[in-house]
């Protein structure tokens, strides 16, 4: 069955690859600036997973990574004229730096107080990216970033979103499907006993949210690039809260969840704003969908339906 199963998820896998090398070949500008855009959010919900769906915690500030990987990227490409590959790996090194601070500090707390933490946090990034005017550009935002001219074409950028997104996507993978990510779901699930059998949980939630951190930078750089621009919104507390239910509606115990629940949040926005200027009110009610009917998401769906469906056959 477990064989089977991780067939039919290869298989998948490997058609949505296909589809996604072959969107430029619709020739639509719009197109592949959705898609593109819907690839970095993907990234962004499954970074998050990381904390709430395999270790248990909920964050609320988890905008501020995303947001500190793209202002290193947009200012060491801009301000100071790096080269492409420099200042990406620099801007995912200046977030593992922030994320590993920060999770000394949460990771002391559980619950309530550490999402609020997190919060906390998240505010003191978008404080200084708005007050800090001279470097951040502050509420008008940092504008004109210098995308190397390798990537400066539609379709080119989109084959570099497509290969660094999916390159992390099977890294993050491979580590929530190792001994650590396993260890990560049983601290989940009763953190006590994974303590009374020697287990440092503390260390493992901190690896947690490291780990989250990281990838949320490597999105938010690509994102900066992307907009050729980088403002304050994308360290403030809705981004978080936003990010958060994409990881709701698509299924947080669900590895793919997230990325499916970015993709159908992201798209029912675009359609919804173009006919009504109610959206708030639109995810208001997706929210509570998903909270009374919905606990698993889109994918916890498509299983019951699944299910129904062999047990009436």
């Amino acid at each position: 069955m477990t064989d089977a199963m991780s067939r039919s998820t290869m298989a998948g896998c490997l058609m949505s690859l296909a589809m996604l090398v072959a969107v430029p070949l619709f020739h639509s500008a719009y197109v592949i600036d959705v898609v593109t855009e819907i690839l970095i959010y993907a990234l962004f919900a499954l970074s998050l997973n990381v904390i709430i769906g395999y270790s248990g915690n909920v964050s609320f500030g988890h905008a501020a990574y995303f947001a500190i990987g793209g202002y290193t990227n947009a200012i060491l490409l801009t301000t100071y004229g790096w080269a492409l590959v420099p200042s990406f790996v620099v801007s995912i090194f200046v977030t593992i730096v922030a994320a590993s601070f920060v999770a000394y500090f949460c990771t002391r707390l559980t619950d309530i107080y550490f999402a609020m933490l997190t919060l906390a946090f998240s505010m003191l990034v978008w404080a200084i990216a708005f007050k800090w005017r001279s470097v951040t550009g502050g509420d008008d935002g940092f504008v004109g970033i210098l995308v190397p001219e390798l990537i400066n074409h539609r379709v080119h950028f989109y084959y570099f979103t497509l290969l660094v997104v999916t390159a992390a996507i099977v890294l993050l993978w491979l580590i929530c499907h190792s001994a650590f990510g396993r260890t990560l779901v049983a601290v989940r699930e009763n953190t006590v006993r994974a303590g009374f059998i020697g287990v440092n949980t503390r260390l493992m939630r901190w690896w947690a949210f490291v780990i989250a951190g990281t990838f949320a930078g490597i999105a938010g750089a690509i994102f900066a690039m992307f907009h050729r621009g980088m403002y304050v919104e994308s360290a403030f507390w809705t981004q978080s809260a936003t990010v958060l239910i994409m990881t709701l509606l698509g299924g947080m115990f669900s590895f793919f969840g997230p990325a499916i629940g970015a993709a159908a949040l992201f798209i029912l926005e675009r359609v919804t704003n173009e006919y009504t200027e109610y959206w708030p009110t639109v995810l208001g009610a997706i929210l509570l969908v998903i909270l009374l009917f919905l606990p698993d998401g889109l994918v916890g769906l498509v299983r019951k339906v699944r299910n129904y469906v062999g047990r009436t056959n």
